[in-house]
């Protein structure tokens, strides 16, 4: 029999590991698991190398639960220990076997998966344990070792009677702990950070049914089995050469069993150079809702699940999307401060953005109908990445597609072909019309297309941004809402119209009407358009429109936030209203006609509410009577 202190640099180290070691206690079980998986693919290691006389076989980790002792226990059939190396890894607490180990074999053990975290991991059973227990048995031939601590430096380490190859660990959890006892918990936890482990997990057995023989001598057969709780080859282990689009969606709904759309698109990341990194990204329906749930995509570290916090080492446009990344280079432990400096995460970032970027080229290229059938479940994803990533802004420049309010879809590159075609000075700024909403600014739009103009519908709450980007990289472009301040000129340039008043009844017209029409709010502008066109036309100035939505979702911050509501009132001087309101004789009956005709160019604009919208309302009736 052996006893002594641990070798520890500070006397209270279990009080510090109980509070401090991770900010959540339920660490304590992926911890152990991944222990248990590191001590069997060593030995599979070691078995291939020539190095383990053994029979490795199909090895399980498994995990029970004993109520009545109060005690968790954690087996597996990996390596073992003899009592030195209990002695080695166990007491001298800064010591990492695995460290150690791929030190020893770092060429041949480069690709076995080790994750390399016995050591102070193990130590994080004492976050909910009064004592903890290790029964352990080499694959060498050497005793059993049994190790006891109650969470005071001292320990006892004594032989053991076990024979079969492997290690258990005994928790005797401690009266806070509770929770830990409980079979629905555990299984909680060993799925959410276990579910892809590389060896299978047995937590308890389960009955399964299955018939055998035929026709009369059917028989239903039941029978208890192990139940495996994880999947030890996820669909992102694998090579995309093995994988069909029917595996894919299946691991889809694996990750996301509530989920029950399809994904759109995926992307299968694979790389070993400069860093090593696998996953499977996917493009989930997406609708233009700033608030969209984002941290679905989970981080793993050689199949151990880390966090569902990829911010830094997934680009942030991209935490829209869903899937799994797993990196042995980004600790178990990983904190966004680490995220912040390691140079390595960086790179992985740049390395996804690219990715991404050269799978929708590609679907663009080889199948651009299908991304357009898809490009309103994506395009906020795509208009995100443009505005926050140059590097994608550069490559997505060639794929970022512009619907019409005709149902087509055109490239920036197409777009401006076709309006260079259409115009007759080649030096003019190339104009480009857009609507942002196709049933409220469906009178706009038909003036527009009327006069030979494609209408773009540009309806995401973010566009803007970008319009605003795509401006300033070519000065002779520009995009202008089919309802802004200069629509009249653009709809009307074919063919100027003559004013049907004179310049004395413009002049009669115009303080009649800015005496009804709040002036805070509308500038009177008087214009001679179609006939057919509407009396009152509300337009605001493109820039500060655009300013003004640009705001509400992140930007326009040197505004301060002031933007006021002022609109121009476009008056069509060659409509019969307007002559009408000139010719009513009694002024209370020209105020109502004014009144009326703004209510309904407001209605257009989806500008009129509240007491002012049943004001309308009631107008309407009363004119109608």
């Amino acid at each position: 029999m052996a006893s002594g202190k641990i070798n520890v640099a500070v006397e209270n180290i279990f009080p510090l590991i109980k509070k401090f070691l991770y900010s959540d206690h339920e660490i304590f079980l992926r911890e152990l698991v991944s222990n248990a998986t590191d001590a069997t693919l060593k030995l599979k290691h070691l078995a291939n190398i020539g190095e383990a006389n053994v029979t490795y076989d199909n090895p399980q980790i498994e995990i029970k639960i004993d109520k009545d002792n109060r005690t968790l226990h954690v087996t597996d059939q990996g390596l073992g220990m003899t009592m030195e190396e209990v002695n080695k890894y166990i007491n001298e607490l800064a010591f990492s076997g695995a460290e150690e180990f791929i030190n020893q074999y770092k060429d041949s053990a480069k690709d076995s998966g080790i994750i390399g975290h016995f050591g102070l991991g193990f130590y994080s059973a004492f976050m909910v344990s009064e004592k903890v227990e290790i029964i352990t048995k080499s694959h060498k031939d050497a005793p059993a070792a049994h190790w006891t601590c109650d969470g005071s430096p001292e320990y006892t380490l004594v032989e053991h009677d076990k024979t079969a190859r492997g290690t258990e660990i005994i928790l005797h959890i401690d009266s806070d702990s509770d929770e830990f006892l409980e079979e629905t918990r555990i299984r909680e936890l060993l799925t959410k950070y276990n579910k892809f482990m590389p060896i299978p997990i047995k937590f308890g057995t389960r009955e399964e049914t299955h018939e055998e023989g035929e026709g009369d001598d059917k028989k239903e057969i039941k029978e208890t089995v192990d139940d495996i709780i994880n999947n030890p080859t996820p669909a992102w282990t694998k090579k995309p050469s093995e994988l069909k689009d029917e595996n894919y969606t299946s691991f889809y709904r694996e990750l996301y069993p509530m989920q029950f759309e399809e994904p759109l698109f995926h992307i299968h990341l694979n790389v070993d150079y400069p860093f090593a990194l696998t996953g499977i990204l996917y493009f989930p329906k997406l609708n233009n809702d700033l608030n969209i749930q984002k941290d679905r995509i989970q981080l793993y570290q050689n199949q151990v699940f880390v966090t569902d916090n990829v911010e830094g080492i997934v680009p942030e446009f991209l935490t829209m999307l869903r899937g799994v990344i797993d990196s042995p280079d980004i600790p178990l432990n990983v904190s966004r401060s680490y995220l912040q400096a390691d140079g390595a995460v960086k790179k992985i970032s740049n390395y996804i953005t690219k990715k991404v970027a050269d799978k929708l080229q590609s679907i663009f290229k080889n199948e651009r109908e299908n991304l357009e059938q898809k490009w309103n479940d994506i395009k906020m994803v795509i208009e995100y990445g443009m505005l926050s990533e140059e590097k994608f802004y550069d490559k997505a420049k060639k794929f970022n597609l512009f619907p019409t309010t005709d149902g087509t879809f055109l490239t920036l590159d197409e777009l401006k072909e076709q309006t260079k075609e259409a115009q007759t000075d080649k030096d003019e700024k190339l104009i480009q019309l857009y609507a942002a909403n196709a049933e409220e600014q469906h009178a706009y739009i038909q003036a527009a297309k009327d006069k030979g103009y494609t209408v773009l519908l540009l309806d995401s709450p973010i566009v803007g941004h970008l319009l605003q980007k795509l401006e300033q990289e070519d000065d002779k472009l520009g995009f202008v809402r089919v309802d802004a301040d200069h629509i009249d000129k653009l709809i009307a340039k074919d063919e100027p119209q003559l004013s049907k008043l004179s310049d004395d009844e413009k002049e009669t017209l115009k303080p009649l009407i800015e005496g009804v029409v709040p002036k805070e709010k509308y500038t009177v502008q008087l214009e001679a358009m179609d006939s057919e066109a509407a009396p009152f036309m509300i337009t605001q100035p493109e820039f500060m429109r655009r300013m003004k939505e640009m705001q509400q979702t992140g930007g326009g911050g040197m505004f301060g936030g002031g933007f006021p509501e002022m609109y121009q009132l476009v008056v069509n001087v060659n409509h019969p209203l307007v002559s009408q309101i000139l010719e009513t004789k009694t002024k209370k009956k020209q105020e109502r006609l004014i009144k009326q005709s703004l209510d309904l160019a407001r209605l257009s604009q989806s500008l009129l509410k509240g007491e002012e919208l049943t004001a309308f309302i009631k107008r309407s009736f009363d004119m109608i009577k």
